[in-house]
């Protein structure tokens, strides 16, 4: 069975898996947590290194997280790497995680702005916030120092965008709902899903720990990147 998953997408499950392992061998073996080496933090805070760009979509949670990534990168991704081929899937999948940090970082840097000139924080203050250990937290200000200070894991930005091709390459394929157990077509299971990653983004709901803005930075890349290729596969056949 494994076999029959294409290249790129069983490539991908190896290398998610080897660093999910990896993570608990160092966690149990050695006392390292890989969440704070190999996640992505705030580009503003000292924790941030360059190679977390990357990294970060290689590193889960827990094993829900891990699980359900990678059930939606083989049952969508092995359709979608057919269809495009390899190198084009390869590029949906990366900038698509490229695009949910760059997009989650930016409302961050929004909602980080905002949050300091309401509490009015000087300089130094601002400076302390950078500087904070992973996990650590200025005393009455725990809505900000999350930003600086929890790092972004999960391969969820690349899912997403491998979703939203999904839905335009086949937008009436049938897709089963778990809750409720109805069936949907792509074209609609799709953009009701973003919509309500949309809210749940905006609502900012607090202990939700899930980073909506960069499945929706996925999501607009996948997007993008599929409008642009069904527009040139049209203008070379007309």
């Amino acid at each position: 069975m494994f076999q029959n998953i294409p290249p790129i997408t069983r490539a991908l499950l190896i290398i998610n898996a080897l660093f999910f392992v990896a993570k608990f061998i160092a966690a149990s073996n050695l006392g390292i947590n890989l969440d704070l080496i190999l996640g992505a933090f705030f580009p503003l805070s000292k924790n941030f290194q360059s190679y977390q760009i990357i990294t970060h979509m290689f590193m889960h949670g827990d094993l829900v997280h891990f699980f359900f990534n990678m059930f939606a990168l083989w049952m969508f991704g092995s359709t979608v790497e057919r269809t495009l081929g390899e190198k084009k899937y390869f590029i949906l999948y990366f900038l698509s995680g490229l695009g949910a940090f760059a997009i989650f970082n930016f409302t961050n840097y929004l909602e980080a702005k905002s949050l300091i000139e309401s509490y009015n924080l000087t300089a130094g203050q601002v400076a302390e916030l950078r500087n904070l250990d992973p996990f650590m937290a200025l005393t009455g200000k725990e809505d900000v120092s999350m930003i600086y200070s929890i790092p972004m894991v999960g391969a969820s930005g690349a899912i997403f965008g491998i979703l939203v091709a999904f839905g335009m390459l086949f937008p009436n394929a049938v897709l089963m709902l778990i809750f409720p157990p109805i069936p949907l077509k792509a074209k609609y299971f799709i953009p009701i899903y973003i919509v309500i990653e949309l809210y749940l983004a905006i609502r900012n709901q607090p202990g939700d720990n899930i980073a909506h803005f960069a499945h929706l930075g996925g999501a607009l890349i996948g997007f993008l990147l599929i409008r642009n290729w069904k527009k040139q596969i049209h203008r070379w056949n007309g």
